[in-house]
């Protein structure tokens, strides 16, 4: 099964202007935990990642003002991505040996065309499949995003 099969297409994203309380209004509203990234509105090349995590740990969790930061500031980079031709399978790998929950889908020229996350692949992949994602990502440590 191709990743595009599972995917959420177009996915809402932001740029790195954006402001924190803005992502995290689009994080509600699209009920998800994380919000690619990308060059301009029009350019959709992703640059890297805002989880709800990240603005925990690295905006609210240092003392900073959320309300007076920018997307950018908090951002996960270099992002880690899929390809839209890749495998469901293939994504699997990438989330568990990176530890990520989810994971931006690219096209050749990078530009974002979905975005896949554990819920996806238990929707579709196998029991197997997914219970060992959901292990290996929630492995000590901590998952990423």
């Amino acid at each position: 099964m191709l990743i595009e099969e599972v995917m959420t297409r177009e996915p809402v994203c932001c740029t790195p202007e954006t402001g924190l309380q803005e992502v995290a209004k689009m994080m509600v509203e699209h009920d998800c935990g994380e919000i690619p990234i990308v060059q301009s509105a029009t350019n959709r090349r992703v640059l890297g990642v805002v989880t709800d995590r990240d603005i925990v740990s690295r905006v609210v969790a240092q003392g900073k003002n959320p309300l007076d930061q920018k997307a950018g500031t908090c951002m996960s980079q270099p992002v880690v991505t899929v390809r839209t031709g890749q495998s469901v399978d293939d994504c699997i790998l990438v989330m568990e040996a990176n530890r990520i929950r989810r994971v931006p889908v690219v096209d050749d020229a990078g530009l974002v065309r979905g975005i896949v996350s554990q819920a996806d692949i238990a929707q579709h992949a196998s029991n197997a499949s997914t219970g060992e994602l959901v292990n290996k990502v929630s492995q000590a440590g901590a998952a990423k995003s």
